[in-house]
C-alpha cells in the first residue's frame, strides 16, 4: 500500500519528509520489518496523505487473506517417554 501511493515519488524523498531513513523506508516497504513502530507508520502516512484509518484497513484485509497454509509450521516438542 505504502509503495503504491509513493507513486512517482522517490523512495529518498518520501523518507526525508517521513524522517526516516531510505533503509527503513525499503524494508518496510518490502514487508522486512514486520511490525514497524507506529509513530513511523503515521510520520510515512502523514507524507504520503493516507488516513492512519486507510493504513488498518490495509493490514486487516491482508490479514483476513492469508490462510493456515501460509503460517510457518511449529517445530513439535517431543518429551522424553516414561515407557522404555
Amino acid at each position: 500500500m505504502l509503495r503504491r501511493a509513493r507513486g512517482c515519488r522517490s523512495m529518498l524523498d518520501v523518507a526525508l519528509a517521513s524522517r526516516i531513513s531510505p533503509e527503513t523506508l525499503r524494508k518496510i516497504e518490502s514487508g522486512r520489518v514486520a511490525t514497524p513502530a507506529f509513530p513511523t507508520i503515521a510520520a510515512i502516512a502523514d507524507t504520503l496523505g493516507l488516513s492512519l484509518d486507510a493504513v488498518w484497513a490495509e493490514i486487516e484485509i491482508n490479514r483476513a487473506e492469508r490462510t493456515v497454509e501460509d503460517q510457518p509450521v511449529l517445530p513439535v516438542a517431543r518429551r522424553p517417554s516414561l515407557v522404555s
